[in-house]
Formats: structure tokens, sequence, C-alpha cells
């Protein structure tokens, strides 16, 4: 049986009516506008959308690194194991980063510490958060290296020894090197070619085999969602449109966001000379329209889906559609 039909078990992260803003003088931006979603043990949730749709900040929200100032949570909470992690301090998110939650980040360039070697980074991170020795802690740390297929005797060498692909494979080796309860993965394939790539996405299954980690995985590669992720959660401007099983949203889109980001794909049994593509951009979050936010966008907007927000509907059992195509 693939792990990816193994997704019931217990609630081990869920979020509630999260809503996340930007606050700069009297400009609010809205990055993220009420979405709940839960994450079971063992189970990863793909997260997809374009560029700005509130991924990542939903993101460093769940991690407790949201910049604040200018950022804010305003509403909503974020159980994790049944605890709500907004407002908790900062010591207590710092126990829990690193070791039962963790995240691998968008950017490498800026993610590692210029003066300090990788060895000692991924070193670091492993002595604060499980008892071992410092030579017990370096030995992991070489063996988080050549996991992901650095050569542990690199141990001693600084970023900027690395290329852009090496680079996030050391923020993918210090992300793991804890066996996390919760792993949050920011684009964790972009720099990387398709053999690490293949290589990363196995070792984040085996985690799911071996510790039952749970994965939110934020990408806009719709072929590592279908490969890796049990469910698929589809972002709009601060807004969760479509949400339910990886084989239910590829095969029967509902949302007209969702049927555009598939439409976009390059079909190789299609006779197309080009590419379907969707009107217009991403709403600007400081003055988001009215209603839904994607009716400027929609070929099948209706008069209500100006003024009215859609409700979140169960079109089938587990899958979530936000529009008003379906009362």
């Amino acid at each position: 049986m693939e792990i990816r039909d193994i997704c019931e078990g217990t609630n081990l992260l869920e979020v509630k009516g999260l809503e996340v803003h930007y606050i700069v003088d009297k400009d609010v931006s809205r990055a993220v506008n009420g979405i709940s979603f839960v994450i079971n043990e063992g189970e990863t949730l793909g997260l997809v959308g374009e560029t700005g749709a509130g991924k990542t900040t939903t993101a460093l929200a769940l991690i407790g690194l949201l910049p604040m100032p200018p950022g804010k949570i305003v509403q909503g909470e974020i159980l994790y194991k049944g605890t709500n992690l907004v407002g908790q301090n900062e010591r207590y998110m710092r126990k829990k980063r690193g070791g039962d939650i963790t995240m691998i980040f968008q950017d490498p360039m800026t993610s590692l510490n210029p003066l300090i070697s990788v060895g000692n980074q991924i070193m670091e991170v492993v002595l604060l958060h499980e008892n071992l020795s410092k030579l017990e802690a370096t030995k992991r740390a070489k063996m988080m290296l050549e996991t992901v297929g650095i050569p542990g005797d690199r141990y001693n060498d600084f970023p900027y020894q690395f290329s852009g692909g090496m680079k996030q494979r050391v923020m993918i080796a210090m992300a793991l090197a804890c066996d996390p309860r919760f792993l949050i993965a920011d684009e964790p394939t972009t720099a990387l070619d398709v053999t690490i790539q293949a290589q990363v996405l196995k070792l984040m299954n085996n985690l799911k085999k071996e510790r039952n980690t749970a994965v939110l995985l934020i990408t806009h590669d719709l072929g590592v969602v279908a490969e890796v992720c049990n469910r698929v959660a589809v972002m709009y401007a601060g807004h969760i449109v479509e949400n339910g099983p990886v084989e239910q949203i590829f095969n029967d889109m509902r949302h007209p966001y969702t049927q555009g980001l598939f439409f976009a794909i390059p079909d190789l049994d299609s006779e197309s000379e080009f590419l379907k593509s969707l009107e217009g951009l991403m709403p600007d979050p400081m003055h988001l329209p009215e209603g839904c936010p994607f009716h400027p966008r929609c070929s099948h907007c209706m008069e209500k889906c100006k003024t009215e927000v859609p409700p979140n509907l169960e079109v089938t059992p587990g899958h979530l559609v936000k529009c008003h195509l379906y009362p």
C-alpha cells in the first residue's frame, strides 16, 4: 500500500479561521483570510497557488516566525496536539521549532549563517533539541549531509563554498536532523536537479513511514503534489478555494481557479500549440475585491460573485469548494 493511501489518523495540526494581516501605518495588507484545514499524523497536505496567494505567510504563522510588526495574527487558532500556538511566548516556540516542528525555507541563500560552517549549523540544531554529546551531534550532522547527497567531509565548509542547490540540500538536512513530527517544506525542491529532487521526495516519504511525520508541502509543482501528497489545498488571495484528497482534486477539480492551474500544465497528448492561461493577475492584498476574490478573473462570474463571499461547500465527501457554482 502506498503511503498516500494512509491518511486516516489523529489530528496533529488543526488551523481554524486563521487571519494574518501586515499593517504599515494605516495600510492593511490582508495576506491570509480565514483559512481552516487539518493535517493528520503521517499525512502530507500540499498547499498550491500562484505567487502572492499567502502560502509562505501561512507557513510562517504556523511556526511562529511571522515578522511582528508588521505581521499580525488578527484572528484564528493554530492547534498543535491540541495546544493553541497563537499567543505562546518565544521561549515556548523556540523549544518547538527545530525539534517537534521544523521548516525548510524557500530561500537557502539568506537562511544560512555565512560565518558558521554548514556542519556546525546542523550540529547546533541537534545539540539544542537532542540529548547528545558534541561528538554524537557531529556524527549526526555528517550523516544528514550524506543523506541529502553531500559528502560528510564537507562538514567544515562554509555556505559560500556551495552552489544554490547544495545550500538547499543543507537546509533540508538541518530541518530533518531531529526527526520532526511536523515538517513545513516551502518549495523544498525548486533549486534542485531532478536526481536530487527524487532523493528529497523519497526522504520525506521515508520520514512519514518511519516516524509518522506530518508534512505541509508548499509548491507550484503539481507533479510533486501527485507524487507525495495525501490531500491538496488550493490557495488564492489568502483564501483556500478548494481542498480535498489528491485523487478527487486531480480527477474532479471544481473551482475555476483550480481548473485554470491544471489547464496551464503542458499535455503531451494535446495537439494545441499554446497553453491555456488565466487572464489577469493576483489581486493586491491591500485592495481585495468584494465578494469572491477570484471573480474579476473568472469566466463563470455571476452577479452574486461580486458581492457575496461564497461558503465552503462539501461537494463530495471530504472535497470542499468555495464557489457559488455549487449551491
